[in-house]
């Protein structure tokens, strides 16, 4: 059973691509758990409506912010905004202003399917 489904925007794209390969595919294996298993290790909110797919892989902290979209009836998702390697313990609040920012232009770009 899925949970949810997770979209990836541009910046999260974009953010990946950049990656070495076993990184991406943990990443995604991660996403994947997270979406069948909704494990607060892997998927955890960090403030408001902005939530964090945690992976750690490599000595590396990798972040990818997203938000919910349940505003189609029919299926939950999770979209990923962007991602960035963590490198204090605390996510920067530029990231998460990041993340609100893009979270508001999705909404307002986004028709109303009523």
């Amino acid at each position: 059973m899925r949970y949810f489904e997770t979209k990836f925007l541009d910046e999260a794209d974009v953010f990946i691509a950049k990656l070495d390969t076993k990184t991406v595919r943990k990443i995604l294996y991660n996403i994947d758990f997270a979406e069948q298993t909704n494990d607060p290790k892997l998927f955890k909110k960090l403030q408001n409506d902005i939530w964090e797919f945690r992976t750690k892989y490599s000595g590396l902290q990798i972040r990818l912010l997203a938000f919910w979209d349940k505003s189609d009836n029919k299926e939950t998702l999770v979209i990923a905004t962007h991602g960035f390697v963590k490198k204090v313990d605390q996510v920067p609040a530029k990231e998460i202003e990041r993340a609100v920012h893009i979270r508001e232009k999705y909404f307002n770009n986004k028709p109303n399917r009523k």
